[in-house]
């Protein structure tokens, strides 16, 4: 950095060296520091976002804090207040009694400096500590004239060459003011770990959004930006479009107590993710429209907004104890370098990517023509629901266009070529154990077989009227109802109506004599398919009590045993998909769920795996957000190869600490529309007392990847909800969790739970669409806490409980799943 470039940046961050006095302002040590303003005075001080440290390294860490005077307002700009200098003092004695007030500290201290503070930089203050002791914990306070900060905590890391037996740490995302609860923040204060690492969408660029529309706790009120932009016209949602607005939201955020207590006692490690800048985007383009397209070259494009990327850029700078470089003086997008790289001991190297700043545009074009209406795709087909064959030839173009001798992966590409050389350099040259890669968008290929699918949704949709036909079947053989399926069950698989009657009569004689049923429904003429599936269908209807569940059982044999083959089979020539083959014929190919994640930027991803695979480098796991979800699985070198080819890595994703489930999107997506059947199930659930809780019940994780459910567990799938529901309806915390298991309990006892929608998730199971996942909660809210040690890496996702009305609930903590890695073998499995 110049000379001039160092004197505007000044401020930014200062450096102080423990033992000693300030080393200097800005980033040029050749430079002489700049002549700090004159010292705050009196007690008309506050600090009203507290105080917060980041990444910890053996020798140091970065301090942050932001002061103004007592009577300015907590989230608003105060340039009257000009510039002043305050104390930053750090000891090593134990002040565990103070963290958290603003007491003052105890012990000799280590660091007792001054420190500038800037108007033009919010009064925002970020000091670099070096020359402290590794592995060591220290505490630290800002003091103003007379007033003091609370006190803060952090430990140090150990030294490179150390061995550590344990390193214990919690990741985060997607912390959205706007809805449900910040209970989860007060939890993980209360973890025995040594520090956060944050994944990214710290804020929300946006208010009033859809997603944001849901309850929220009453101590979140409403989000009003000081500039704004409308998303459309001149109401509705709005976006943060100036520096201003960007600072309120990282210091309204802050304003939250809890949040406050969290960054008081544990460093951060914290990346970004989109919502810092803005839904979906890349590099300095934004996404909330589709942008524009041009046929004749195939390429499209989406609207930039350099001067908006870096006031998001400037602002999460000021307002995160991040050690990362800022240029201000350059009229790059890219003045701001966040991925960097944290050595703990033998043990652990901590990665951490930006997944926004360098990307490409995602594969299709948002604005690209859809087929079959000629309207622009939109997010839908362009980043969401993609063909996968339609992703594959559109990167292979990209690809192929790049010029002989440059990078052809760079118009493909989530992480840029020089940040992707970096990554590569990084993990080859790792002397620990584990590597820990900061990851903001899953590895883990989500993809959906759409004729299964189709399949699957057809059948869903058959079951109803094959009850009902069996229902009527039933009057011709004397009520019997299992009979009565045996014959429908011929007929559908094209047997006429009389050999159908004659074979379900002679099945139910040679199932009653301990004969062969199937040839006894082939002598009366079925062929052999028709026979066992008739047979089949008897057996399963006299399984069940009840005319209504044998009718039911029966429908489900013939609708999941013979209709959905025949449409896997045939596709859209089966006769079962009729009317419907002009509509659904887009639907038989496969799909990728989310293409702004790497799914949407596959050759890189096989290009890194490949790398880690040949080099072999081992034990490296994948820490994510983004996705709202919890998700458990290996990442392989090649998803599309025979077999899925060999994992490589494992990928850990937390669900967002509030914002809205992955699950919520979808449901909301698809209601209304076939693909809903794919989604959730409605489901009305009267409670005495209380009133119709009104469900979508979760089959999203069954679609993408869950085991085939116990009633059991099928009750516990709609637990949380049933909670979440009960509390909107006023019904106390103390009740909540016995009038929940009551709930459940008569949940359990109904037909329709109990075997429609039993028979529902399992024919969704039995797609096995991602089988490399290994968990998935696709509806929570929740972080993960890990344990790190040489010969394993165990992760605990920790769901939490919903609002109760609008409350945050007193216990935040609903379950507990602890998933395991062992040393040198990348697969997970789950413990407990």
């Amino acid at each position: 950095m110049n000379r001039r470039a160092f004197l505007r940046n000044t401020g930014f961050w200062t450096a102080s060296i423990a033992a000693g006095g300030l080393s200097a302002c800005g980033s040029d040590s050749a430079t002489a520091p700049v002549s700090a303003p004159a010292k705050a005075t009196g007690s008309n001080w506050k600090f009203p976002q507290s105080v917060a440290s980041g990444d910890p390294r053996a020798d140091g860490v970065m301090l942050w804090t932001r002061v103004v005077p007592a009577s300015a307002d907590a989230v608003a700009s105060a340039p009257d207040a000009g510039d002043f200098s305050i104390r930053i003092v750090v000891t090593a004695a134990d002040n565990s009694s103070r963290l958290g007030t603003a007491d003052a500290l105890a012990g000799t201290p280590v660091v007792d400096n001054s420190i500038p503070v800037y108007a033009r930089y919010d009064h925002t203050v970020r000091n670099k500590l070096s020359g402290l002791q590794p592995g060591t914990v220290y505490f630290y306070q800002f003091v103003a004239g007379d007033v003091r900060s609370r006190v803060g905590r952090f430990k140090t890391a150990p030294t490179r060459d150390a061995d550590v037996a344990e390193l214990k740490f919690a990741f985060i995302s997607c912390q959205d003011w706007s809805v449900n609860h910040w209970a989860g923040l007060e939890s993980l204060a209360q973890e025995d770990i040594d520090f956060v690492v944050h994944l990214g969408d710290y804020i929300y660029e946006t208010v009033g959004e859809a997603f944001q529309s849901g309850a929220v706790e009453s101590r979140h009120d409403p989000l009003v930006l000081p500039d704004g932009s409308y998303k459309s016209g001149n109401s509705g949602a709005k976006y943060a479009t100036t520096l201003a607005d960007y600072r309120y939201l990282y210091k309204k955020y802050r304003t939250d107590p809890r949040l406050q207590a969290l960054h008081e006692r544990l460093p951060f490690i914290a990346t970004w993710d989109d919502h810092e800048f803005s839904d979906d985007c890349w590099q300095d383009a934004e996404t909330y429209d589709n942008g524009s397209y041009d046929a004749n070259t195939g390429i499209g494009d989406n609207t930039h907004q350099s001067t908006r990327r870096r006031g998001a850029n400037q602002a999460w700078f000021e307002f995160m104890p991040a050690d990362v470089s800022y240029d201000s003086t350059t009229a790059s997008f890219q003045n701001v370098r966040i991925y960097r790289d944290l050595p703990f001991g033998k043990l652990a190297h901590f990665v951490v990517t930006d997944e926004r700043l360098y990307r490409a545009d995602h594969i299709i074009p948002e604005a690209a023509p859809n087929p079959a209406s000629g309207a622009a795709l939109g997010s839908v087909g362009s980043r969401y629901f993609v063909p996968a064959d339609k992703r594959d030839a559109i990167e292979a173009a990209k690809m192929n266009a790049v010029s002989a001798g440059s990078d052809a992966l760079a118009p493909a590409s989530i992480l840029g070529t020089t940040q992707r050389d970096w990554w590569k350099h990084t993990m080859s040259a790792s002397t620990a154990t584990w590597k820990l890669w900061c990851n903001e968008v899953s590895l883990l290929r989500m993809g959906l077989d759409g004729t299964a699918a189709v399949a699957t949704l057809l059948a869903l949709q058959s079951v109803n009227t094959i009850a009902g036909n069996i229902t009527t079947a039933a009057g011709s053989t004397g009520g019997n109802v299992a009979a009565a399926a045996a014959v429908v069950a011929a007929v559908t698989a094209g047997a006429d109506q009389s050999k159908a009657g004659a074979a379900a009569a002679a099945i139910a004689t040679a199932l009653a004599t301990s004969a062969d049923p199937v040839a006894a429904g082939v002598a009366q003429g079925l062929n052999t398919t028709q026979a066992t599936l008739a047979s089949t269908a008897y057996r399963a209807a006299t399984s069940a009590t009840g005319a209504t569940a044998q009718a039911a059982v029966g429908a489900q044999v013939i609708a999941f045993g013979y209709i959905k083959p025949d449409i896997i089979a045939k596709g859209a020539a089966s006769s079962f998909v009729g009317g419907l083959a002009t509509l659904l014929a887009p639907y038989f190919t496969r799909f990728l769920l989310n293409c702004d994640q790497w799914d949407g930027y596959n050759a890189e991803r096989k290009h890194l795996m490949a790398h880690l695979k040949d080099n072999a480098i081992r034990n490296v796991v994948a820490l994510t957000g983004d996705l709202h979800s919890f998700h458990a699985g290996t990442v392989n070198d090649n998803y599309d190869a025979t077999g899925a080819g060999t994992p490589v890595m494992v990928d850990f994703v937390t669900a967002g600490i509030s914002s809205d489930s992955w699950f919520t999107y979808f449901a909301d997506a698809t209601t209304g529309s076939l693909l809903s059947n794919l989604v959730f199930s409605p489901i009305s659930v009267p409670v005495d007392g209380v009133g119709t809780l009104d469900l979508r019940f979760n089959l999203f994780d069954f679609t993408l990847q869950r085991a085939a459910p116990t009633l059991d567990e099928l009750a516990e799938q709609v637990r949380l909800p049933v909670r979440r529901a009960l509390g909107a309806k006023g019904v106390s915390e103390a009740a909540l969790d016995a009038t929940t298991a009551a709930v459940l309990s008569a949940l359990k006892a109904t037909p329709a739970f109990a075997g429609t929608l039993l028979g529902l998730a399992t024919q969704l199971a039995s797609l096995n669409s991602n089988p490399w996942i290994r968990h998935m909660v696709s509806d929570a809210q929740g972080y993960a806490v890990v344990s790190l040690k040489p010969e394993g890496l165990r992760c605990s996702f920790r769901q939490l409980n919903p609002l109760v009305g609008s409350t945050a609930p007193s216990a935040p903590i609903a379950n507990t799943l602890q998933f395991a890695v062992a040393r040198d073998v990348a697969a997970v499995t789950r413990v407990s």
